[in-house]
């Protein structure tokens, strides 16, 4: 017996949806559909930055599984781990800073798993934190950190290595946060102006520091202009100018600083809004 045909008359295509094939076809994604292979390197040369997964730092499993939310965040907070500013600048010393990290948030703080979403160390290696950050990135979706006290649900975090007080953070991890923003910024769909901010702009703490705080505007500079680009460079592929909001995507987007380790201020309030 023939099967019965359930289809529905053909819709006209939109105009997001012709430019994402165009751009797909030509194979100028520059978006979350390669951030797998972000640490494998090739996604490097085509936008996305060099990322090291949570088993490329032997990462703990959470406690129990994150939250995941349909949609992006709407900010990019920047923090600082408020810990010294170490000389070693090796991909081993990243990786051992993210195990610290997430055994104290773990084992002192009692929380899930590492609070951010995202560690640039002082040599300029970006980590992966909070589990399942980068399937959550790669599909427009957000997972829950711990990080900024009652607005863990629109804010994705990046932990930046160091106390930015008086000192001014390496120019690797400065090169590498304005990477790691352009990307966010165009895989969500955020304008820089808007999106980045500090810690402090949320909650009453120091984080990320006097002089990395004063140096947000260039770094909102530094990332529109990367984001400008990129932008560019898809509109060639594309073979007309694309604007963010209509940029294609996978899928389409829905006190003492240093009291004690790792302390930088406010994260979550009474509890790890993801357990």
């Amino acid at each position: 017996m023939a099967a019965e045909n359930h289809s529905q008359p053909a819709r006209p295509l939109d105009r997001r949806t012709m430019l994402r094939g165009s751009v797909l076809v030509s194979g100028g994604v520059i978006l979350g559909g390669l951030v797998g292979m972000g640490a494998a390197g090739p996604a490097s040369a085509a936008g996305i930055p060099k990322v090291y997964t949570r088993s490329d730092w032997k990462a703990r499993p959470p406690r129990q599984r994150v939250q995941v939310l349909d949609q992006g965040p709407t900010h990019i907070v920047v923090h600082h781990t408020a810990t010294g500013n170490v000389s070693d600048m090796s991909k081993s010393h990243a990786a051992a800073l993210s195990r610290a990290i997430q055994r104290h948030h773990m084992d002192n703080n009692g929380w899930n798993d590492t609070g951010q979403q995202l560690t640039i160390s002082r040599g300029g290696h970006i980590m992966e934190g909070r589990d399942q950050t980068l399937r959550a990135i790669r599909d427009g979706r957000h997972v829950i950190g711990a990080h900024v006290a009652n607005h863990n649900s629109h804010t994705i975090g990046i932990e930046n290595e160091g106390t930015y007080t008086s000192t001014t953070p390496p120019t690797a991890l400065m090169s590498s946060l304005v990477e790691t923003c352009a990307w966010l910024c165009l895989v969500y769909r955020l304008d820089p102006e808007d999106a980045i901010v500090g810690h402090r702009d949320y909650n009453s703490t120091s984080c990320p520091g006097d002089k990395l705080y004063s140096m947000l505007p260039k770094l909102r500079r530094d990332v529109k202009s990367s984001v400008r680009e990129q932008l560019s460079h898809l509109s060639k592929v594309a073979g007309t100018e694309l604007t963010l909001e209509e940029l294609p995507s996978y899928p389409p987007v829905p006190s003492s600083e240093r009291m004690e380790t790792f302390f930088h201020g406010p994260a979550i309030g009474d509890l790890d809004v993801s357990l």
